[in-house]
């Protein structure tokens, strides 16, 4: 019986031998150690740098920064700040007939957060302004005073071109990509994308040449009806765009042009989608508050989040920071700002104000015509969405924090006594 019992014992061991390695591989093989990053994925990227066509070179490296994490089967691949290269692949200087510079830039790679390096596809071309049409009528116009000299127009050369610091660009994998699991970490949840917004929304707009100028300094939740609906209740009007018909629009109104068009500034590499004046009934061109308005990729709820600049034009000055005609404005930026909050709330439209900070403080700084300006460093965020049981301000307020930054030990003032007295 001894016998028969160690007989059984021992065809158990046996048999754990053999099926027990089995079922660990088994295990093993159905556990991958790698995901697959698909071919195509996008990757938000912003270029951390601005790129003349008088300054660079074909060949040049160029950096770009990941402005959102990009996820996979709820891991993090590629988080946001990390930077993505690219080159300059192309420069045409500013040519005759009034034909402007282009800069041709290529996203190249970017490193995942295990330090593979993974190969990008996509390209941004950005062109100089035209000269053309000025070529063109300064040709008509000195023809019919002296016909000979018109073709000397001809040598006329377009603007440069530059590629601005915050320019967008969508770049996509290059090809299915494995990506190891080891070193991976999930995905955080619960970042609001307003807040993954706010860490990479340029402090500052641009003008056409790169330089800084205006503070950043109210974003706004709103659907773009509802935006214009704000500020048309308001008694705000649209300003006129850059076109020849302008000056025939302003010899006809003269001082009484409330639609005087702005300066184009850049934000993300795109002029302003809107821009809006509230002039002076007693100095209609020379005194008005005005602001320039971005949309920006971000939601809150499907809702859709813009940036605006915002400052008080209170003179006009002629030949003056090398312009022949500019507005001086307050250097009191923050004043304006809490005025457009005032103006807007005493509307009805507003149904949520909040000041937020970016990652990027502003205290003292400059327009792009050299006038100094100062702040608090603070943004209004107003909340112009209709409320409803999913877009409460109370629901909507946990996806919209105050930032951390330099000034987080700052304790908010009440924004409702801030905006009760504008200024």
């Amino acid at each position: 019986m001894f016998k028969g019992c160690l007989r059984k014992i021992s065809a158990y061991l046996l048999l754990t031998i053999l099926v027990v390695p089995a079922i660990s591989a088994q295990d093993k093989a159905a556990t991958p150690d790698h995901l697959f990053l698909p071919d195509g994925t996008p990757i938000p990227v912003q270029l951390a740098e601005n790129v003349s066509s008088s300054k660079a070179h074909v060949g040049d490296q160029v950096n770009f920064v990941v402005v959102r994490n990009v996820d996979l089967d709820g891991f993090t691949v590629i988080p946001a700040g990390t930077v993505a290269h690219g080159t300059v692949t192309g420069i045409k200087g500013k040519r005759l007939l009034g034909i402007g510079a282009k800069v041709s830039l290529k996203l190249d790679s970017v490193r995942l957060v295990t330090g593979e390096e993974v190969t990008l596809r996509g390209s941004k071309e950005v062109k100089g302004g035209s000269r053309t049409k000025l070529m063109l009528a300064a040709m008509v116009a000195t023809g019919v005073i002296f016909l000979p000299a018109a073709p000397v127009f001809l040598l006329t050369r377009g603007r440069e071109s530059t590629a601005i610091k915050s320019t967008e660009i969508t770049a996509q994998v290059d090809g299915t990509t494995p990506v190891q699991l080891a070193g991976l970490r999930r995905s955080p949840e619960g970042m609001a994308e307003l807040d993954e917004m706010m860490d990479y929304l340029p402090a500052r707009v641009f003008n056409a040449e790169g330089r800084e100028g205006d503070m950043v300094n109210l974003v706004f939740v709103a659907q773009s009806d509802d935006l214009q609906a704000a500020f048309a209740s308001a008694g705000w009007v649209k300003t006129d765009k850059w076109k020849p018909i302008f000056v025939w629009h302003l010899l006809r109104k003269q001082t009484n042009d409330a639609q005087l068009p702005m300066a184009r500034f850049y934000l993300f590499g795109r002029v302003q989608d809107y821009s809006y004046a509230l002039p002076d009934p007693e100095a209609v061109m020379s005194r008005r508050h005005h602001l320039r308005i971005w949309k920006t990729h971000s939601t809150v709820g499907g809702t859709p989040v813009w940036a605006g600049a915002a400052t008080h034009d209170v003179a006009i000055e002629i030949a003056k920071n090398g312009r022949l005609i500019n507005h001086r404005i307050d250097p009191a930026v923050d004043v304006e700002r809490d005025f457009i909050g005032a103006n807007l709330t005493d509307t009805a439209s507003v149904t949520r104000q909040q000041y937020v900070y970016g990652s990027d403080p502003v205290f003292q700084a400059k327009t792009a015509s050299g006038e100094s300006y100062h702040s608090d460093s603070r943004l209004l965020l107003l909340d112009l969405q209709k409320v409803t049981p999913a877009t409460s301000p109370a629901s909507v307020q946990a996806s919209a924090t105050t930032r951390p930054s330099l000034l987080k030990t700052q304790a908010l003032p009440s924004l409702s006594d801030d905006l009760a007295q504008p200024r």
